[in-house]
């Protein structure tokens, strides 16, 4: 649920097919916003709409790569072909890239994992941001990490683009404040979204992770959900060049 009014604006996004986007993509929908959920998965992207259309309300899925700079600037392009106006964009696609030590991490690795994670972001924010300037004003929300402050052993791809997109949100921000766009970045800790399953489908090392959580769970996608619609709200109307934490107390410790 949601305690936010969105109705009347136009939301993107990306990797919104699934995990913490397609949880994005629903919590805005009921809000009563405009939603356009972008992804490298067709399949997976037009039933996610198909899905909010059903039971929420408006949504619609755009196919995108945001590795590649033409193809996000296309996703732009179309959302305002279709809809007039781009007024909040969450920029959560990314990839994980497995665990090596940094000595044998492969070129190809690191290029995918930077290519998606943080040019893509990068490549996400040169589409929106001229959008939002001409129109008046914005709200964006990147999806960083706890890897955004911190490090884990065999992350080296991984770990530099969270970093990068901290970094990249705070420049955005201080940029185009005067712009009346407020720029913010969250940092999921652990989440039960698929990509997570997949490097945790081992029970006893799931068990040792939620250990390490004070809370005493994994977080869930509608947590981090409720952070970004609280941070695109007008409650947070003072809020830009932020690095939100939302990892059940892991980096507290």
């Amino acid at each position: 649920m949601t305690r936010f009014d969105f109705a009347r604006k136009i939301v993107l996004v990306t990797g919104g097919a699934s995990g913490i986007g397609l949880a994005c993509a629903r919590t805005f929908a009921l809000g009563g916003a405009q939603v356009v959920i972008a992804d490298a998965q067709a399949e997976a992207g037009a039933q996610a709409a198909a899905s909010i259309v059903q039971a929420l309300g408006n949504a619609a899925f755009i196919e995108v790569d945001v590795a590649n700079p033409a193809s996000a600037q296309a996703m732009v392009d179309s959302v305002i072909e279709r809809h007039g106006a781009l007024d909040i964009a969450i920029n959560n696609a990314g990839i994980g890239g497995g665990r090596v030590p940094t000595a044998a991490y492969s070129l190809e690795a690191w290029q995918q994992v930077i290519n998606v994670n943080l040019s893509g972001v990068f490549y996400c924010l040169r589409a929106e941001l001229p959008v939002m300037i001409k129109q008046g004003g914005g709200v964006i929300v990147n999806l960083a990490s706890i890897l955004g402050s911190r490090a884990m052993a065999g992350t080296p791809a991984y770990t530099a683009s969270k970093h990068g997109v901290i970094g990249l949100t705070r420049t955005a921000a201080i940029d185009h404040a005067k712009d009346r766009i407020r720029v913010n970045a969250i940092g999921p800790g652990f989440i039960e979204t698929p990509m997570i399953a997949r490097a945790m489908d081992d029970s006893e090392l799931n068990a040792r992770i939620i250990a390490l959580h004070p809370i005493g769970r994994l977080g869930q996608p509608q947590d981090i959900a409720n952070l970004a619609a609280f941070l695109c709200s007008d409650e947070a109307s003072f809020i830009t060049g932020g690095y939100y934490l939302a990892d059940g107390g892991y980096t507290a410790q």
